[in-house]
């Protein structure tokens, strides 16, 4: 009676473990659309897209300021145009579908299901709804840190090349042999 006892616990304990571990099964294409679907990705997706073109339309303008002389006076409405037409015609779904691989790769179906969960819970709504704006606000605080250091690695390159072409230079004269 003790080894049964035992034998029934044993195979219960068993049955537990693998039907706990069943969260570590792989995701499905199926659970990984489940998910961007729960995530709003296609209306997320446009939200980040209208949200980036202000602050990029800010940086054409201070470009056509910065350089108006050089520039036709019609440069910043077509390179608005320009970016606009970009953000529009960039191949989301097909983006979107690249990404699923990586998705199956790094989650599993029991973590695919904690994240509609948490997306489907108030607090996840909550977050679809301003990440947005908070990605936004972030890049225009993030932008004149970004400009200064493209200026700092544009300079740098610039003054690298120069030295490169002097040394360049140097090498290349004829020698005169008496």
């Amino acid at each position: 009676m003790k080894r049964l006892l035992i034998a029934v616990s044993l195979s219960l304990a068993f049955c537990l473990t693998a039907f706990a571990q069943g969260d570590d099964t792989p995701a499905s294409k199926e659970d990984v659309q489940r998910y961007l679907e729960a995530v709003h990705s296609h209306d997320m997706m446009q939200k980040m897209v209208d949200a980036m073109a202000k602050p990029m339309h800010q940086m054409v303008h201070e470009q056509f300021l910065k350089d108006k002389d050089k520039l036709p006076a019609d440069f910043e409405e077509r390179m608005n145009k320009l970016m606009d037409d970009m953000f529009r015609d960039m191949p989301w779904d097909d983006m979107m579908q690249a990404m699923v691989p990586s998705y199956q790769k790094h989650l599993s179906k029991g973590n695919i299901n904690d994240l509609v969960a948490f997306y489907s819970s108030p607090t996840g709504q909550k977050l679809q709804r301003e990440m947005p704006a908070m990605m936004a606000e972030a890049m225009q605080s993030m932008m004149p840190i970004l400009r200064n250091y493209v200026d700092k690695v544009q300079g740098r390159i610039q003054e690298e090349t120069a030295q490169m072409l002097k040394e360049s230079k140097k090498e290349k004269r004829p020698v005169i042999e008496n």
